[in-house]
This record gives C-alpha cells, structure tokens and sequence, in this order.
C-alpha cells in the first residue's frame, strides 16, 4: 500500500501522468471515495496523460464510455447505479478488459470479478478544498511490482 497526499488540481494531475507511465492494456484500476472526491477529475488527467484528445465525461448514466489513447482504448465505467455482479456481468465488456486501460468508479462491489487491479481510494482532507489523500491498494503480483515505482515528481 503507497499512500499520497496532493494539495492542488494541478498535482492531482502530475500524479496521474506518473501512474500513466505504470499502466499498460490489460490492466484495470478501481476508484473509490465519497462523492466530489476527484475520481472523475483523476480519470479525465488519465487519459490526457496517456494522449487522449477525446471529450472525457463522467459515465454516470451511460455506465461505460471509451476514449482512444496512444496504446489503444481507455475504457472509464462508473457503476454507482450497477447493484450486482451479475448486472455488471451482464454489461458484456470482459472482453475490453483484457485489451483496453480500464478504470472502474465505485468499482469495489465489482473488484472480486478481477484477479489483478490497483485500487485507489481517494479521500478529502479535512478543513482543505482542493487537498486529496490518493491510497494505492495492490492487488495481484504485477502490481505489487509495479506499484513502487509510482512516484509523485
């Protein structure tokens, strides 16, 4: 577990181009945290750091969106409104999961379907607007490798 506390937006954003750096097709990561905590300002950094131009919205309603990035495809769920397992499985995108970034919001209820993702839980600092507390949770050997090699610059 590396945990990393950011002050401002702007390093919200370096801290995503470090993970950027770490992640490859295949891998899948999970966003947790209370609501307003940044996932989707987070993932947004994401992709732009991985070289998307694409318009990156929350998929709150639409669940999945796809974005095209320099290795491939960027898939962003959001399945805050998903209730089980079996309606995430029944969402058909297991497929994409091998090939494509995924990143997962209120992606928990869901992690057990993986054998192998980074969680990170993101939390407010109390009495600071724009600081975030980013916890990173290996699961799975690759990312018990990968993991130290993240680093804030």
């Amino acid at each position: 577990m590396q945990t990393i506390t950011v002050q401002r937006p702007e390093e919200t954003q370096q801290l995503a181009a470090a993970l950027g750096k770490l992640l490859t097709p295949g891998d899948v990561v999970i966003l947790n945290g209370p609501l307003a905590a940044g996932k989707t300002f987070f993932v947004k950094a994401l992709a732009q750091a991985l070289g998307s131009e694409d318009y990156i919205s929350s998929p709150t309603y639409t669940i999945a969106n796809f974005y095209r990035i320099n290795s491939g495809d960027f898939l962003h769920m959001d399945i805050y409104r998903i209730e089980s397992i079996e309606e995430f499985r029944d969402l058909a995108l297991e497929e994409h999961f091998e090939e494509a970034i995924t990143l997962i919001e209120w992606g928990q209820k869901v992690a057990d379907d993986f054998e192998e993702y980074l969680l990170i839980d993101i939390a407010f600092v109390e009495q600071e607007n724009t600081s975030r507390i980013f916890t990173f949770s290996p699961v799975g050997t690759s990312w018990q490798q990968r993991l130290p090699l993240l680093k804030l610059a």
